[in-house]
């Protein structure tokens, strides 16, 4: 049995959409331990953050770099919490003091920042892991190896959801809340990209180990937030003829989080739904169709131990899902291990994708990824 891991926050604080997921992802299955933070900022929420979260005085930094001079030979990790656009910095500080890195997604907000951080990470034999999160539901595990196996035959088109609606929903007065700051604002690739396009282009990654040739892309502005993207449309021609719809954004009434991806194959298809995790559709050349779960007998992944911390019949769900990935990551940190977690050159790639994407939207018309 292996010690828990020393963890070090900056970014997260309790008033954070992410923090607390992250804080209870990465101790659940006794992995990792919080042992420092930085965690806002704001210092009245900040020493709050990690009062409740079961640090002494002692261990609570007001400043990010202080915790990093202080603290690096005790941590095994470092996790940054922080908006998207002010991770280069962090990264790159907490890579030369050798500690590894997790850092939530979309990594950087360019594509420059991305191979500039790849650079040291290379050049520092460090360790960096981008949060893919949704890469650990066991049934997607499980999609993965039957497509890889080859059950669905060739795979032929993925269609890929991702809709929400934060950027539309209305207040009881009919006004709708306003985003952080960094997120009213779009860089060269839009912020909706960073957030949720990283996610959705991952996924089609891991599960088919193609990597998309060209892309055509429209963006929307639908919702109330004046001069930001908050819809992506594009359609994409991966290696071996597969095709691939995207659609993703937050102007879309009545999904919280509606991330849907179904597979058509040769041999039959597949759909997995996030509301409905525990669950694949699979359909075959004859017209069967049946419904199979984490406990399926013909199961080889998502049956396994590691996946079924209760039995059958009570549900896992988005944080079991997050916490499988973070059991990846010790891995990673323990042995190096990669099989489940990802780093520099899947968020490149997806960065890469999503500034081609952007150019796409710009000039009407396809643009073609080069390798």
């Amino acid at each position: 049995m292996h010690r828990p891991l020393s963890l070090g926050f900056i970014g997260g604080g309790i008033n954070s959409a992410i923090g607390l997921t992250h804080k209870i992802a990465s101790q659940m299955d006794g992995h990792f331990q919080l042992t420092a933070g930085c965690f806002s900022r704001n210092q009245s929420i900040n020493r709050e953050t990690g009062l409740a979260w079961g640090l002494d005085e002692t261990s609570i930094y007001q400043d990010a770099l202080t915790l990093l001079d202080e603290q690096h030979d005790r941590l095994d990790a470092i996790a940054i919490l922080t908006p998207t656009p002010t991770h280069r910095e962090i990264i790159l500080a907490c890579l030369e003091y050798g500690l590894p890195v997790i850092s939530e997604k979309a990594m950087v907000a360019t594509v420059n920042d991305a191979k500039d951080i790849a650079q040291h990470v290379n050049n520092l034999n460090g360790q960096l892991y981008v949060t893919f999160n949704y890469t650990g539901y066991p049934m997607i595990r499980e999609l993965r190896q039957r497509l890889l196996t080859g059950d669905l035959g060739q795979i032929q088109h993925i269609m890929v959801e991702m809709p929400q609606e934060g950027f539309i929903r209305s207040r009881d007065d009919g006004s709708v809340p306003q985003p952080q700051e960094w997120r009213r604002t779009d860089g060269v690739i839009p912020t909706v990209s960073l957030d949720l396009g990283v996610h959705v282009h991952q996924l089609v990654e891991f599960l088919t180990n193609k990597h998309a040739e060209d892309v055509y892309a429209i963006n929307s502005t639908f919702a109330q937030i004046p001069d930001v993207v908050d819809t992506v449309n594009l359609v994409s021609r991966y290696n071996d003829d597969m095709v691939c719809n995207y659609w993703f954004g937050k102007a879309a009434l009545g999904y919280r989080n509606g991330l849907r991806i179904r597979v058509y194959g040769s041999l039959g298809s597949a759909e997995w739904l996030q509301m409905e995790p525990e669950y694949l559709r699979l359909a075959d050349v004859y017209g069967n169709v049946r419904l199979i779960d984490r406990t399926a007998g013909d199961n080889t992944v998502a049956n396994q131990p590691r996946y079924c911390r209760f039995k059958a019949g009570h549900p896992a769900g988005f944080i079991e899902a997050f916490a499988n990935y973070y059991t990846d990551i010790a891995a990673g940190i323990r042995d190096g291990s990669t099989e489940f977690s990802f780093g520099c050159d899947t968020a490149v790639r997806g960065l890469e994708f999503l500034e081609k994407a952007q150019q796409s939207a710009l000039a009407s018309t396809k643009v073609v990824i080069s390798r």
